[in-house]
């Protein structure tokens, strides 16, 4: 039980940072100008940190193989409902601002479009982002944790969806619903409308799962499940480096829509990473930065929306894409300091409403509820 502690602490680390991570990224690419994204350390070093995408999915993956919830309903259950979240989540970032007059023209013009846009009022609630990633994986996922047994065919499959990817990329038909179910699954439109398709991302949840799978065979050894990450990593990062640095077209091409050869090495470098992080945390006692990032963590999903809706409405108040490095780094706190105030607001909500629902029944009255 010590050993599998420590892997959750790490997991929760990880995750944890990756709540704060989000924060600063996203307030960098709505507030900072071109030049304070590209031209200046802090922003370059930001827009570098957008890359650890790999990171998350790789932690979710070996967090679905070992969670309580095995079910193959509860997987496709939470699938969907995260499918949901993220198109609400897009109402609430494009729409309420639309629908209050506070989007701002450039924002608009971004895809070309001249105000008023009523008429694109559809496509900017189906942009799709990572909460529909997720969700479309867990709807394939839950089938490979129900089914598929041997983690090494795990593993297998998982390479074999970044394999295909490249090939998959673009299909798409003419009828509207299917086919917005097809880019989710395999747009390569970017920066307009997907970006995270399920193919080729879904590879960094396999693979994760693998990880998972083995975690469970080692009996919960920490230890020997981060180390073997790191041989693991490394093999994969040499593996995938000539595929992209020498046959880029092909296996990178960017970095939502990249092919085998960028799996592979995005995988390697990422459990490299997290057997870093591992080694950083397996020691460290309970404090506050680590109850903060605990905290973080274990309202990932919920802190997600939250960041993207008040950062999107902030376009209205701040400006979209005008500031210098300084001014983006003031919001960045203030967005900090947001979001952690949201959550705690709806953690006071859930915690009354649970008092309520739970109240135990008066014996004169069938019935309590208020």
């Amino acid at each position: 039980m010590e050993q599998q502690n420590k892997r959750i602490l790490t997991l929760d680390v990880i995750k944890g940072i990756s709540v704060i991570g989000m924060i600063i990224i996203h307030t960098l690419l709505v507030y900072a100008n071109v030049k304070s994204q590209y031209e200046t350390a802090i922003g370059s070093f930001i827009v570098f940190l957008g890359r650890g995408t790999s990171i998350f999915l790789i932690c979710m993956g070996i967090t679905f193989m070992t969670s309580s919830q095995q079910s193959l309903k509860s997987a496709l259950k939470r699938g969907i409902l995260l499918v949901l979240a993220g198109l609400f989540m897009n109402f609430m970032k494009f729409m309420i601002p639309v629908f209050f007059g506070f989007a701002p023209d450039n924002f608009i013009q971004k895809y070309g479009w001249n105000a008023p846009i009523e008429q694109q009022y559809v496509y900017l609630v189906l942009l799709g982002d990572i909460l529909q990633l997720a969700g479309m994986s867990l709807l394939f996922v839950g089938f490979i944790r129900e089914y598929v047994k041997n983690k090494y065919i795990i593993l297998a499959i998982g390479l074999f969806a970044a394999l295909v990817s490249r090939e998959v990329s673009g299909i798409n038909i003419d009828y509207p619903v299917i086919n917005y179910i097809l880019d989710l699954l395999f747009n390569n439109d970017y920066p307009a409308y997907v970006y995270f398709p399920v193919f080729p991302w879904i590879s960094f949840i396999i693979i994760g799962m693998f990880f998972g799978k083995w975690f469970q065979e080692l009996n919960y050894d920490s230890k020997k499940l981060f180390r073997n990450m790191l041989y693991v990593g490394l093999v994969f990062a040499a593996i995938g480096a000539p595929l992209v640095f020498f046959y880029s077209e092909y296996n990178y091409n960017g970095f939502y829509h990249m092919g085998p050869g960028g799996v592979v090495y995005f995988a390697g470098w990422t459990l490299i990473f997290l057997w870093i992080i591992y080694n950083i945390t397996a020691k460290s006692k309970e404090n506050k930065v680590i109850k903060v990032l605990k905290y973080c963590s274990k309202n990932l999903t919920s802190m997600y929306m939250i960041q993207w809706i008040l950062i999107s409405w902030g376009k209205g108040i701040f400006g979209y894409r005008q500031h210098e490095i300084g001014y983006v780094s003031v919001l960045i706190v203030l967005y900090i300091i947001l979001t952690f105030s949201v959550q705690t607001l709806v953690d006071i909500i859930r915690k009354k409403k649970t008092l309520i629902d739970f109240r135990p029944i008066s014996p004169d009255k069938s019935v309590l509820k208020q």
